[in-house]
């Protein structure tokens, strides 16, 4: 399987799917710089180019996430849990991303980690975790994931408490209120290279 093929030449071809400012209101840290934002539903925050390539029942997507802030707030993506025993791998192309996964029971939080990644690194979203990616930088952020193609995302747990259990803004990682409980924010380590057969990935989907 030929692990990441070009995004130069396969992603141009493909039309993305545009996560506007509006559709990103609900889980946003700064809601006053939000209402002074005029048209949010043209404004870009990021850009998801779908199926790029398939392979054995996996698909290949690229995100570009623009070093745009959202006020006081380094941009994100909406964030999500996968629907089904699911995992993800991602690989970043280009630029730095720090991922924030979080375990949740109801409004508690049994555990919640962040994992600080560059280019080349490869991070792997384990199963029943919530999760989504940050741009900690003024730089674009390009990074590429494996999945299995019939995967479906679940946006509607982070809409309902405005994010997840921690923001991270020009003054460092703020806890969402929205928890009832939120332990102290642990750290993991990438890998630094890709794993030998991705047939993982199909395991429990």
């Amino acid at each position: 399987m030929s692990k990441h093929p070009s995004f130069l030449n396969k992603a141009k071809k493909t039309v993305p799917e545009i996560r506007s400012l509006k559709e990103m209101q609900p889980v946003l840290y700064d809601q006053k710089w939000f209402k002074q934002v005029k048209n949010p539903g043209k404004t870009a925050v990021y850009y998801i180019f779908r199926k790029i390539k398939k392979e054995n029942n996996l698909r290949y997507d690229i995100t570009v996430i623009p070093g745009k802030m959202l006020g006081r707030e380094f941009p994100k993506t909406k964030g999500h849990r996968h629907i089904g025993k699911i995992p993800e791998l991602v690989k970043i192309l280009q630029g730095k991303a720090i991922y924030l996964f979080q375990k949740s029971e109801g409004k508690n939080i049994k555990n919640c980690y962040i994992v600080k990644a560059q280019k080349n690194d490869i991070v792997i979203i384990p199963l029943g975790y919530d999760h989504l990616t940050i741009n900690p930088s003024k730089n674009k952020l390009v990074m590429a994931n494996w999945i299995l193609e019939k995967a479906k995302n679940d946006y509607s747990f982070f809409d309902r408490l405005e994010g997840a259990c921690y923001y991270y803004t020009k003054n460092g990682w703020v806890k969402n209120e929205n928890y009832k409980k939120i332990p102290k924010l642990k750290t993991k380590k990438p890998l630094k290279s890709m794993p030998e057969s991705l047939e993982f990935l199909k395991g429990n989907g």
